[in-house]
């Protein structure tokens, strides 16, 4: 393949990419009812956040890609993970298509600069190089998402841990179930304050109680500790149960399952790094012993 035509080939496929940009970025999207409905029925912070992401490029492409591609393109959608995040669904389809795009076009600029310095590669190699690389950044978004929620779960569970002794010192004090819950997350500053008073915020107005609204936010995001905390208050609120004690014990009992999980990560971590101290012990006793045994070999 001679570098004019690599040359040809590479152009012309940045100029279609940009023609297909410049019709997705400049047609209108066609509104989604569903969305639509769901957006009204979502907090204000949620709406709000929704809207100044909508006219982010990333989106326009993933609204797009939503209406004209299929469905089982998508193969597998991490939904959990991308509600904790609050990553909106056209907003990680159109990440996918571009780390997609991407590693199609890296393989064919490497063998362009190839080609140019007169090192040409056969055609059948960059060509499966755009394949292959492209289906391993096609899923590289759900891997991010999946690892950032990880982190932003092992977050919540510590931040839940101090919650659940702010309500139980609320409960203390006299409180109800709802007016210690709401008083408790107004305490906080973090993402994860933030998002428990909007679901006690919007189960005070659409009338549900304040354990449901938390065992529905559990089950979204998966979030066992949560939906514990959740089973707990509801004895409170329902049967009048005793909640001082048994909110004390869960806290500790969160912060010990913390610990332990901590510190079989941190002896993951010590094993690890003792390989490659065995690796350069055994290499210096090959070193060693290389001459000797070079000098029992009959020549």
């Amino acid at each position: 393949m001679s570098p004019e035509l690599v040359m040809v080939i590479f152009a012309g496929g940045l100029v279609g990419f940009g023609l297909a940009m410049g019709v997705i970025w400049f047609t209108p999207a066609v509104p989604d009812l569903a969305d639509a409905l769901k957006r009204l029925s979502d907090s204000p912070t949620q709406v709000a956040s929704a809207t100044t992401g909508a006219a982010t490029g990333k989106e326009r492409l993933g609204v797009w890609a939503m209406r004209a591609l299929p469905a089982s393109l998508w193969i597998r959608t991490p939904s959990r993970e991308l509600a904790l995040l609050r990553i909106p669904l056209a907003r990680f389809y159109g990440e996918k298509l571009i780390f997609a795009l991407l590693g199609f076009v890296i393989p064919i600029a490497l063998a362009t600069f190839l080609s140019l310095i007169g090192m040409p590669l056969p055609v059948p190699v960059p060509a499966l190089a755009c394949v292959a690389l492209a289906v391993v950044m096609f899923f590289l978004p759900n891997y991010n998402a999946i690892d950032e929620a990880k982190k932003a779960r092992l977050e919540f569970t510590r931040a839940l841990g101090a919650y659940v002794e702010l309500v139980a010192l609320e409960r203390t004090n006299g409180a109800g179930v709802r007016q210690a819950l709401e008083a408790a997350a107004e305490v906080g500053d973090s993402w994860v304050f933030t998002r428990l008073s909007e679901e006690l915020t919007r189960s005070r107005w659409s009338g549900l109680p304040p354990w449901d609204a938390l065992h529905t936010l559990a089950g979204e995001l998966g979030l066992p500790d949560l939906d514990d905390f959740a089973d707990i208050m509801r004895l409170s609120g329902e049967e009048g149960a005793a909640t001082y004690a048994t909110l004390r014990a869960r806290s500790a009992a969160m912060r010990t399952a913390m610990l332990n999980d901590e510190l079989t990560e941190a002896n993951a971590i010590g094993e690890r790094m003792s390989i490659p101290g065995s690796l350069l012990g055994v290499i210096f006793m090959a070193i060693l012993l290389a001459p000797a045994l070079l000098r029992m070999i009959p020549g």
